[in-house]
């Protein structure tokens, strides 16, 4: 696909860019000076205080004699342990990850009548408005799927009466019909996706009402809509663990700040998801399997420790993988002693890996989860202890699972609409302020300077030379004057360049 001209980065805008940078630039030492808790958390990594939720809760530490210990991390949704919620359901067919919804929403834990009648109400909603497949998703497909979401999620709002109404029956109307069509939204932008980009067969299957959500994901996802009991249990599972993950983190705190302002839910919900993108959010699992995926090339035996600590040391002194210098999957902003979430993720990871023949690379895994935190402690000075995170090992489930990389990330939204849509109902019902924090300002004051009066500070001239030069040399084309042209030669040597 031939690039666009307006995509391009033109030597004018890289000359206004280094404009942009040479003038933004804050001294880091003001962060200090002024006591700014940079990304809303302390020295310690301790979050600041910004406001108070009943949703879920995260663990990390205890106090004994006034000091904070480390502890085996811990989740709680609406009060119940992730693990006892997780362990609770039956081994075989199981609606989880509906329960989970029902319970974030609504407070308790649903009896089976209640249970039943949530179900059909998500089964009645699981069904796209009139065309929206042909007119909104199969269009200008995106060549990634968080945004394809988003604007499908945007577009929402259209085929919606009563979309600026916040009222609490109409937000919780909006909130249940998106828990219940994000997979098809999601699955049927890839399948767009992978037929115009990768010249890939078009197939879109219809979701079964009797099935739960892990199901209907994979049965939509595949060509023979085939799966088996294992494959739905384990994808039902992860959908739990991501459902929710307290009100701090980046996504649902924008949720609140968004829903703060009175806005419609389609848009509180797009916001959530372009923070989710982000890398350094919802998109880290994808650099896990990534950096495995290099390991894997570069490792000759997996079951060698030292090569694989030689490896891991490598990637710590930015000479191995992405050179940034990170061991992907390792560590939490929260957790230190172990994320809950993972424990339950590696166990199941586990018995999906002898279905699937993958023992050995299930093997590696757990080498790399017990060697890096060593690794870690020897190269770098941490104020607390590092551990496999759930991204350390949803990847490789997800892989194990056929789901392609690029719905990794919308996985994690589709699990995680239930805890933001919990968050926008907590907003509205509680808070009467829209959220402004402070921020302080550090530039420089100075007296205005006529138009006319103004001369080029030291490092503009450059900018506003080629500024000049562009003006002039489109005038002189409007006006038909000769103006110097590229040769065909060199215009497709740069043009090939480019490529």
């Amino acid at each position: 696909m031939a690039r666009s001209v307006y995509s391009e980065i033109t030597p004018e805008m890289e000359a206004l860019a280094d404009l942009c940078v040479k003038n933004g630039k804050i001294d880091p030492e003001l962060y200090a000076k002024y006591d700014v808790k940079r990304g809303l958390r302390d020295i310690n990594g301790n979050g600041v205080l910004t406001g108070l939720t009943d949703i879920s809760e995260i663990r990390s530490s205890r106090m004994e004699n006034g000091v904070k210990i480390p502890c085996e991390g811990q989740l709680f949704y609406r009060g119940y342990s992730i693990e006892d919620l997780v362990h609770s359901m039956p081994s075989d067919h199981s609606f989880g990850f509906e329960v989970t919804a029902y319970l974030l929403l609504f407070g308790e834990l649903p009896n089976k009548e209640q249970l039943d009648g949530f179900i059909k109400q998500l089964s009645f909603y699981r069904t796209l408005p009139t065309n929206f497949v042909r007119d909104i998703i199969m269009k200008a497909p995106s060549g990634d799927m968080m945004n394809t979401l988003a604007r499908s999620v945007l577009t929402m709002y259209s085929y919606d009466d009563t979309p600026d109404d916040i009222s609490i029956p109409n937000v919780l109307r909006q909130c249940i019909q998106l828990i219940a069509i994000f997979p098809l939204l999601s699955v049927y932008g890839y399948q767009a996706y992978r037929h115009y980009h990768d010249g890939k067969s078009l197939y879109i299957h219809q979701p079964k009402p009797e099935l739960t959500t892990a199901e209907n994901i994979l049965r939509i996802l595949r060509s023979d809509k085939q799966f088996t009991p294992l494959e739905a249990k384990v994808l039902d599972i992860a959908l739990m663990l991501h459902a929710e993950h307290g009100g701090g983190n980046n996504s649902t705190f924008t949720t609140h700040v968004v829903s703060s302002s009175g806005t419609d839910t389609y848009s509180a919900i797009a916001a959530a998801l372009g923070s989710l993108k982000g890398p350094k959010h919802g998109g880290a699992n994808i650099k896990v399997v990534r950096m495995f995926r290099d390991m894997k090339e570069q490792v000759k035996d997996w079951t060698n420790e030292n090569e694989i600590c030689d490896y891991l040391t490598r990637l710590l002194d930015k000479k191995a993988f992405d050179n940034a210098g990170l061991i992907y999957g390792m560590g939490h902003a929260v957790y230190s002693v172990s994320d809950p979430r993972a424990r339950i993720m590696e166990r199941f990871a586990e018995g999906l890996s002898k279905e699937k023949g993958r023992e050995d690379e299930y093997g590696l895994y757990m080498r790399v989860a017990r060697l890096a935190p060593q690794v870690i402690a020897e190269k770098r000075r941490i104020y607390k202890g590092v551990s496999a995170n759930v991204d350390f090992y949803s990847g490789f489930v997800y892989t194990m699972l056929g789901i392609p990389k690029e719905l990794f990330t919308p996985i994690f939204a589709i699990a995680r609409i239930p805890g933001w849509s919990a968050h926008r109902l907590e907003e509205i019902l509680n808070a009467s302020k829209i959220i402004r924090p402070a921020y302080k300002y550090v530039g420089h004051h100075a007296g205005f300077v006529p138009y006319e009066e103004r001369t080029p500070e030291e490092g503009c001239e450059e900018v506003l030379r080629d500024l000049e030069k562009g003006a002039a040399t489109e005038a002189a084309g409007e006006t038909g004057e000769n103006t110097e042209k590229e040769a065909p030669e060199a215009a497709k040597e740069r043009s090939e360049e480019k490529e």
